[in-house]
């Protein structure tokens, strides 16, 4: 027992310093955001320092990520997601679909009419039509999509998607950091 809590222990380093670069931030904006001096978290990262709740409880929040993934936590029971619906305004739902955000974030949405409004940000979208029609603008382009059409984009690029007409639009919207990128397989590989 006490070997498996120092491996535990002993890996927390390493996942903190993984988390940190995956999400391209520095030391110094991770320090800014979590109120935890640079020093203290380039120890915890190389192991030199021992990681306290007091510590990792703003890692945490600060990564988006559950306690129990920072320590990697064994698995306890059921691996369900258990979802948890968000209103967004208007009749528009938004329901989280994974439990541990991480990189690339996925959700289920359901859309009611809005004025579209264009938006830019870091990340890359990749939208997929389950049921209505999606309008999606992307800077000067406008394209509708049907149920089961996919589309991906830099959202560095002004974009809106919403409702192609009055009636809502239901989707499976992932979204990740820049440089992240759904993959899609309709079918057997060539080697398969």
């Amino acid at each position: 027992m006490e070997g498996e809590l120092e491996e535990l222990l002993n890996g927390i380093g390493p996942r903190l310093r993984t988390l940190r670069r995956d999400r391209g931030l520095t030391l110094d904006s991770l320090a800014e955001d979590t109120g935890i001096s640079i020093s203290t978290l380039s120890r915890l990262e190389s192991g030199r320092r021992r990681p306290t709740l007091d510590l990792l409880i703003p890692l945490a929040r600060a990564h988006r990520v559950a306690l129990d993934q920072l320590v990697a936590a064994p698995a306890t029971g059921d691996p369900r997601v258990h979802l948890k619906p968000q209103s967004r305004g208007r009749g528009s739902v938004l329901v989280p679909l994974t439990q541990y955000p991480g990189r690339i974030q996925v959700f289920k949405q359901v859309l009611k009419y809005r004025e579209p409004r264009l938006v830019t940000h870091s990340g890359y979208e990749w939208l997929y039509v389950l049921a209505g029609e999606l309008r999606l603008i992307l800077g000067e382009r406008e394209v509708v999509l049907r149920p089961g059409e996919v589309a991906e984009f830099d959202t560095g690029e002004p974009h809106w998607f919403g409702p192609a007409g009055a009636e809502a639009v239901e989707i499976l919207h992932l979204f990740g950091p820049h440089g992240d990128q759904a993959v899609v397989r309709t079918g057997p590989t060539a080697k398969d």
